[in-house]
């Protein structure tokens, strides 16, 4: 793989700029992590949620809420982004919520001079805050425009104010359980996977940096610190949540916050929402060692990137593995049972970074029977490594993050949306620190697609024809992609099941 290549992928694994991500249509201390249970749920008398916007509580619209972010930068300018630039927080107060959610985003990582100078280079928004706007905004549900197909494109190096969607909404209609809440958007400048405790380095105004500092476990640190003056310490709930590798740095700071927490007086329940972060180890790196190159699997990468970052692994973990194998801690199903906070897991059992990892592209120019099989493989795998997670939403497609999609709801396992399942979660929290006894029929939370296809949930994001900007189904990309249809017993005209199965996701 080329500078160029590696730029690519560095994009594609899962920068969340807080942007319209919305494909076609639906095609006190924490305590541990609990079963799935599956009364309906009440709102909770704290923050008011609701579950529609036909049904508000008296007195939630008295504010009007804004999706405004304001950017406020760390009080410890020794903590920074890659270049030495101020790290920071975006933030958004509800008045009187006792609700805070801090997001941290994605966008992969770089683990040597020659990634991180091509990175610098191409995406600077993910190593410097010299750019970030003042405020990032949103937009009332449903105003979006649908994308014409997936943007790979490297984003241009002037940073335009982006918009917030999904759980980061204050739209009741778009996000009716954490609309009233504190939101706090960390924007990724670390390139560590947040697992970075690093030394700072000197900026250079006007000339690129010859040193990177990689401090992203020190950011969530001292953005903890910060939000202390904002009301943090009277919290009642704080959801660490992120997307790819943000979704995976909640799972390596998620005891760290909850600690810090705790010292600082807090009684908050610290919990943990991870959307598509949790990856398998590639296949590829089984065949090959990484060469001194770009051209590493996710694997190698971190196994480069902890000596560089100086990289944080929580110590439960760490202490699972002899000295050299702390990298395994970076895969959620190597990590999970040994955290103590309540976390749930989103993630696509067909996800599309963990297949580019094995160089397969839906839409590309040809897939071979071999990737067929592997793509299969994947779905069991990915089910297998959920199946002790206590809370997971797992649909069966194509297709990375969801959590910040502004159509988020409209997909659905087994007849319950994510927004739902976690409703009923957060439920099933409030009845342990009850120490109630009684199971919350009918609100399940442990939701994973039994079907075994890709893109055999009815409610996936449409697949979409690059060239013609059409919706397909998963057939006709796999025939357009050279696959025999018949050779593979895939045929609908042999086998019309197949034609209600593999839908277009719409």
């Amino acid at each position: 793989m080329n500078v160029l290549g590696h730029v690519i992928l560095l994009l594609l694994l899962g920068v969340v700029t807080c942007q319209n991500n919305r494909n076609a249509k639906p095609a006190s201390k924490s305590p541990k992590k609990m079963g799935s249970a599956g009364g309906e749920v009440a709102p909770e008398s704290e923050t008011q949620p609701v579950t529609s916007a036909s049904e508000p509580k008296s007195g939630a619209s008295n504010q009007k809420p804004s999706d405004d972010m304001k950017l406020h930068f760390l009080k410890n300018t020794q903590v920074t982004c890659n270049d030495g630039t101020a790290a920071g927080y975006y933030l958004k107060e509800f008045k009187g919520s006792k609700r805070w959610l801090i997001f941290l985003e994605g966008g992969w990582c770089c683990y040597n001079k020659e990634t991180c100078d091509s990175r610098y280079k191409n995406i600077p928004r993910l190593m410097s805050s010299s750019e970030w706007p003042q405020t990032r905004k949103g937009l009332p549900a449903n105003s979006y425009p649908l994308p014409l197909a997936r943007d790979t494109s490297p984003p241009p190096r002037t940073h335009q104010p982006v918009l917030c969607t999904g759980i980061l909404s204050s739209q009741l209609e778009e996000n009716p359980h954490w609309w009233n809440t504190n939101i706090v958007f960390v924007p990724y400048c670390s390139s560590d996977v947040w697992s970075g405790t690093g030394p700072p380095v000197k900026a250079r105004q006007g000339k690129d940096p010859t040193e990177y500092a990689f401090m992203g476990s020190l950011i969530i640190r001292e953005v903890i610190k910060d939000l202390v003056l904002k009301g943090i310490k009277q919290a009642k709930v704080i959801m660490l949540a992120g997307t790819s590798a943000g979704g995976t740095g909640v799972l390596l700071n998620i005891e760290k916050v909850s600690a810090q927490l705790e010292q600082l007086g807090a009684e908050a329940q610290v919990r943990g929402l991870v959307d598509s972060g949790w990856f398998l180890e590639s296949k590829q790196q089984k065949a090959t060692e990484c060469p001194d190159s770009v051209s590493c699997t996710p694997t190698d990468a971190i196994k480069k990137g902890l000596r560089l970052w100086n990289g944080m692994i929580p110590e439960k973990c760490r202490q699972q593995y002899k000295k050299g194998e702390e990298w395994q801690c970076f895969f959620g199903h190597k990590l999970y049972a040994s955290l103590s906070p309540p976390l749930f897991v989103v993630q696509w059992l067909f996800d599309e970074e963990q297949l580019r990892v094995e160089n397969i592209y839906l839409g590309g120019q040809s897939l071979s029977e071999e990737q067929w099989t592997y793509m299969q493989n994947l779905g069991k795998e990915l089910k297998s490594s959920l199946k002790d997670v206590s809370a997971v939403f797992a649909p069966s497609c194509l297709s990375h993050t969801l959590i910040t999609k502004s159509n988020w709801m409209d997909f659905q396992v087994k007849g319950t949306s994510l927004a739902r399942a976690l409703q009923c979660w957060d439920k099933s929290l409030q009845e342990a620190n009850r120490n109630s006894k009684t199971a919350i029929k009918g609100c399940p939370f442990h939701l994973i697609d039994s079907c075994q296809w890709p893109q055999c949930n009815p409610t996936c994001p449409a697949l979409i024809d690059q060239a013609t900007h059409q919706e397909l189904t998963l057939l006709q990309m796999l025939a357009a992609m050279g696959l025999d249809l018949q050779k593979l017993g895939l045929d609908p005209k042999q086998d019309g099941s197949l034609t209600a199965v593999v839908s277009n996701g719409g």
